[in-house]
């Protein structure tokens, strides 16, 4: 079973990242940060996690508002550092834990947190400003992450005891996760700070202190404050501190200190927070209790036969291929999928066995892989092969037998926005397809 062994909390101002870039650690300004994450680094060399769950908020670089959700879960295989406008960080691509962050996902919804799921995007100094302090990075980071990504800046956020009880349902599902996995949750964000309107510059040193103190002795109280104290005492940016909360919250009741700093140079509080978990390991009919109750609204869905469930796994799997014909949503790659498939093949970089499908309209292989039916709809719409077609194609018969089956044997249609001619008509429905389109 895998083990919670402890929680780091730490800020991620931009500040971090730049002392370390710049080179500040014998600047008599800035080598108070190096020396509050030097604990920290330490600590996580003795422990050697197997992998971080990491909590952070997005600056509105890759999460924008266009969509924005209280709880993103990371379920990919890598996370590039983000360019926030002046560039990107010299710094490598980080790991993800793909079926780790799958068991997560099972536990978190069968508890009824609603999440939205993302890879593909980069991550921006809410992670790797203090994640760059942490670990070494030389080449390729020591540890790989499940993040998750918190909205608190679009008003309404989620609350500070949803955050607390996100951490309890947490703690149920990476202790119930079956392989032996040595687990530290981060989270990051605060402390005190606002960094627009008149109260810009607003920090209270004061409160980051209590806080500090709170969120290890104390963490259900801080769970009651309002949204509206949490700005009040900690300023409007300062209130991303509930994330801390996900991570007391799965912890255990009682926590050992080892490590805790505090730092206000510029903006904002920086403070970085070790706790290790004090509890012991529960019994192994908790943990299948814990199972049961996760995959409860799935049992049976496996013995389907035909059936592919679009799971996290299987679309961090295909994520490079479903990209590709997502991409086909837009005319300029439409017009290369039809007059230069190839060398926007090797452009996307896509395998052997991607482009083999591809080219062939192997569709029901393409499903087993794990491409999103959806997909298959838009490349159909593009090359003038209607659903109809796909629909037999993955159900084993030629369309004429299909359509039979049909309450309206003639009708053809696709999404394409002008409907070609030859779908208009029962006549039609004969035109010839492909060989490889009629599965064997």
């Amino acid at each position: 079973m895998a083990r919670i062994i402890g929680g780091i909390a730490t800020s991620h101002s931009p500040t971090i990242a730049f002392a370390q870039d710049a080179h500040k650690e014998n600047d008599p300004a800035w080598a108070p940060i190096f020396e509050g994450f030097g604990p920290v680094k330490k600590w996580l060399a003795e422990k050697k996690p197997d992998v971080l769950f990491y909590i952070y908020n997005d600056h509105i670089t890759s999460f924008f508002f266009d969509h924005y959700s209280h709880f993103a879960l990371g379920i990919g295989e890598e996370y590039p550092p983000a360019d926030e406008g002046g560039g990107v960080r010299h710094i490598p691509t980080i790991k993800g834990h793909p079926k780790l962050a799958e068991h997560i996902a099972f536990g978190l919804v069968a508890d009824e947190f609603d999440l939205s799921y993302f890879q593909g995007k980069g991550m921006d100094h809410g992670a790797f400003s203090p994640l760059s302090m942490m670990m070494k990075h030389e080449g390729e980071w020591e540890y790989p992450i499940v993040p998750l990504q918190v909205g608190v800046l679009e008003v309404p956020v989620p609350s500070a005891k949803r955050c607390y009880k996100l951490g309890q349902s947490l703690r149920k599902a990476i202790m119930s996760y079956p392989e032996d996995l040595k687990v530290v949750i981060v989270s990051t964000g605060g402390l005190s700070h606002q960094v627009h309107g008149e109260r810009s510059g607003y920090n209270n040193e004061p409160w980051d202190r209590q806080f500090l103190d709170m969120i290890t002795d104390d963490p259900v109280r801080l769970s009651e404050i309002t949204i509206a104290d949490y700005v009040r005492l900690g300023g409007q940016e300062g209130a991303e501190v509930i994330m801390w909360l996900i991570m007391r919250g799965a912890l255990s009741a009682n926590v050992k200190k080892v490590h805790q700093s505090y730092y206000l140079p510029t903006m904002t509080g920086l403070a970085t927070l070790v706790l290790e978990d004090q509890s012991i390991d529960p019994p192994a009919d908790t943990l299948d209790a814990i199972r049961d109750h996760m995959l409860a609204q799935y049992k049976g869905i496996d013995k389907l036969e035909g059936n592919y469930p679009y799971t996290v796994s299987r679309m961090a799997k295909s994520f490079r291929v479903n990209t590709f014909l997502h991409a086909l949503i837009k005319p300029e790659h439409r017009r290369r999928f039809k007059e230069d498939l190839e060398g926007l093949f090797t452009e996307w970089k896509l395998t052997e066995e991607e482009r083999k499908m591809i080219r062939n309209h192997e569709w029901q292989n393409m499903i087993h892989y794990g491409v999103c039916f959806f997909m298959l709809e838009k490349m159909g719409a593009v090359i003038g092969t209607s659903n109809l077609h796909i629909y037999a194609a993955m159900a084993g018969k030629p369309i004429e037998e299909f359509l039979k089956t049909r309450n309206a044997p003639g009708a053809l249609y696709s999404v394409a926005a002008e409907v070609p001619k030859k779908f208009t008509t029962a006549e039609d429905s004969q035109h010839d397809v492909p060989e490889a389109v009629v599965a064997k």
